[in-house]
């Protein structure tokens, strides 16, 4: 890169090697009966069909490295040494490559899924050039989709386009195909519109044409909208307004024709298998809206999903979360397929049950929460499908505020992914006198942190809205005092807006950052920890629950220091929306003063750097920092307050240059690869649903996806 040397363009090499973990589900698929294992089958199987929707909304070129990869381990059959033989590769070329195809394959394309950053081969060019050329079908995947070999590299012309967001920043986004010029305004003016118009975004894509007007590419198994019309009615031209007078927004239906289509017939298949009456209602509103692009229909799958309580299989699968969207508004396709741990389960049942006494203990009046907590069904599952860019610790879906406040909504607790380890990892940023006890509790602490943060985090809040022209769900005569200025609040959400919709770009990092916040406050509370089999409820931090309380408090500040891996310097944009939120909580923790905590070393380079948390003073300095922070963070978002939201969150995420030179620098050189998943395959064969699991290796994660017929 003009510019670059060569230790900065380091931070974008593949991991070497990549941390490879397998995802353990065997006897819990094999305790299901034969109905329940089809069922599973066929979701997983509409998940996992998903793949190259996933592809294409990374990057132009990940759908065609996707295909090269899978192609190279056919042609050898996984045999690689007879490839590298062919090929004439050496066995650090053949290393690297396996490496970084690895890598990709964990992150479903060639940005990272937690950080949106490109990383590239270790290899030369070269050695992609000789595979090609040892096999033909490899070769034809990269000149069919006219990817160069470049395409696998650093963009050296735009640096800013190793990182994803918005085109007019310089970014990539396929999320707006074939739109090098469409800027930031135009996309939140027709997001606008399209919420005028009740149009949903999630399962959408936007191109700007050449004389300026707009496309909205909308996901479906069909080329034209249904015959009663689609989610806008029958009208698919709109002429736009505003700055945008004279263009007009048109509805493309059958984006992702082929997938969308195949993903639909699975769902039929899967609603054959059902458990129930409202797992087949579920199945069809899924299928019709694959099928159609409704995401009406997707929002009563979602409702029949909320209603569906305690299954033996659980499942989730659509354009779910809204993170890689530089707009924060399009979704990335993902499929979950899980079995319920009874065991665990029961743990955060208490907790659900316990919720309406905690919910008080918050830094908020009832004023800024829900008339009434609905008790979700929160489960803890063992993952069979999760396929995405990535595969998170715990979910509290639906994200759609209407369902969720009418409604109710579910948290779930992913037990194999949080409890996924590879052997002798090291634990950079602990001093050695913590490291111990933080090796010996820190997986307890993060089951008590996903598991508040999920039901008690994202489950909690009231947004203040007028719900429609002069009805609001506040009084709006004697409005609520808020505890940041003391006088009647002045703002609210309008009819048609929606918490992303006001907040736009970094809701979804603020929003983790409250649910955090919320975990951190009341993972103090002992007889939330007594619920988790931790103590007896006495208040006691030098107790087992006080160990995992500290190992909680010492994580979160752990993270917040590794979290500038994910901010880039030179476009000071940060690329992780949880990465984001856990730097402002260790700035919290920082800025809390009396020695809470202190970031500690002795050496020029911080080469020695490690975090000193003061354990006596969690419950006391440490706790009233994080509750006066999160009390901001929740009422301005309660009250749509966009302006004091955004001034809070710039200033607490806001990288100074200690951060951006010093600190970095050091994270940098130890930071350590993030894990990525093999995942098994599900074979039908005579109506019968075996297992097939792979090596938690290199080759056997490639071989796990070449079966998977994609």
């Amino acid at each position: 890169m003009p510019g670059t040397d060569e230790a900065s363009l380091s931070q974008y090499l593949a991991d070497a090697p990549p941390t490879i973990v397998p995802l353990a589900i065997k006897p819990h698929f094999e305790a299901l009966t034969d109905q329940q294992k089809l069922y599973a089958h066929n979701i997983s199987r509409a998940a996992f069909l998903g793949s190259r929707i996933v592809l294409r909304q990374v990057s132009p070129e990940s759908e065609a490295i996707f295909d090269f990869i899978v192609s190279l381990h056919r042609s050898c059959d996984g045999n690689w040494s007879k490839l590298q033989q062919d090929a004439g590769v050496s066995d650090q070329a053949l290393k690297d490559f396996l490496n970084y195809a690895t890598q990709f394959l964990g992150n479903l394309g060639n940005y990272k899924g937690f950080g949106d950053s490109k990383f590239i081969p270790r290899c030369p060019p070269e050695t992609i050039e000789a595979l090609a050329s040892a096999v033909p079908s490899a070769k034809e995947a990269l000149e069919k989709s006219k990817t160069p070999i470049a395409a696998f590299y650093a963009t050296i012309e735009e640096p800013a386009k190793m990182h994803l967001g918005f085109p007019d920043k310089g970014h990539l986004s396929t999320y707006y195909p074939d739109s090098p010029d469409i800027t930031q305004d135009e996309i939140e003016q027709v997001s606008a519109f399209m919420a005028e118009k009740n149009l949903l975004p999630e399962n959408t894509r936007l191109r700007k044409t050449k004389d300026g007007s707009f496309q909205l590419l909308i996901a479906s198994g069909l080329g034209k909208p249904p015959p009663e019309g689609g989610d806008a009615g029958p009208e698919t031209v709109f002429k736009l307004t505003g700055s945008l007078s004279g263009k007009t927004l048109e509805l493309v239906f059958g984006d992702y024709i082929e997938e969308m289509a195949k993903i639909a017939l699975h769902i039929k298949k899967a609603g054959l298998s059902a458990a129930n009456d409202t797992q087949k209602q579920m199945m069809d509103h899924y299928a019709k809206s694959f099928g159609s692009g409704s995401l009406n229909e997707f929002k009563e799958s979602q409702k029949l999903w909320v209603k569906d309580i305690g299954p033996m299989v659980e499942t989730n699968i659509g354009f779910i979360e809204t993170y890689r969207d530089p707009a924060n508004v399009r979704g990335e396709w993902e499929g979950l397929v899980a079995m319920v741990n009874k065991e665990r389960t029961e743990a955060f049942q208490k907790l659900v049950e316990a919720a309406p006494s905690m919910i008080p203990k918050l830094p908020w009046s009832s004023d800024f929460e829900k008339d009434k907590f609905s008790a979700p069904d929160f489960t803890s599952l063992e993952v069979l499908t999760f396929n995405g860019s990535g595969i998170p610790a715990g979910i509290n879906i639906p994200n759609y505020d209407d369902i969720r406040q009418n409604i109710g909504f579910k948290n779930v607790s992913l037990g194999n992914v949080l409890s996924a380890k590879a052997p002798n990892e090291p634990i950079p940023f602990i001093h050695p006198r913590d490291l111990e006890l933080y090796k010996a509790n820190r997986d307890q602490a993060f089951e008590v942190q996903v598991g508040i943060h999920e039901l008690l985090g994202h489950g909690t809040g009231k947004l203040l809205q007028e719900t429609s022209p002069g009805q609001f769900n506040f009084d709006i005569s004697n409005p609520p005092i808020s505890p940041i200025t003391k006088k009647p609040v002045t703002t609210y959400y309008k009819p048609g807006q929606t918490w992303s919709s006001v907040f736009g770009g970094f809701s979804a990092s603020y929003e983790e950052c409250r649910a955090e916040c919320v975990a951190m406050a009341l993972g103090c509370d002992f007889s939330i920890l007594q619920i988790f089999g931790l103590g007896d409820g006495t208040v006691d931090i030098n107790n087992k629950a006080g160990d995992v309380l500290y190992a909680g408090y010492l994580s979160m500040a752990r993270a917040g220091v590794a979290a500038v891996e994910f901010w880039d310097p030179k476009t000071r944009k940060w690329g992780q929306a949880h990465m984001q939120a856990r730097f402002s909580i260790l700035r919290t923790f920082l800025d809390a003063g009396e020695g809470f905590t202190v970031l500690d070393y002795t050496e020029d380079d911080l080469s020695d750097l490690t975090i000193k948390l003061d354990r006596e003073k969690i419950l006391t300095v440490g706790r009233k920092a994080v509750e006066t922070y999160l009390q901001k963070l929740h009422v301005y978002k309660c009250t749509a307050d966009y302006e004091g939201g955004k001034k809070l969150y710039e200033e607490m995420t806001d990288v100074d240059e200690w951060w951006a030179t010093k600190v970095r620098k050091e994270v940098l050189r130890r930071k350590t690869p993030r894990k990525v998943f093999v995942q098994a395959n599900t074979v039908e064969e005579d109506g019968k649903v075996r297992l097939k699991e792979y090596e938690p290796t290199c080759e056997g994660m490639i071989k796990s996806w070449a079966e998977r017929d994609v």
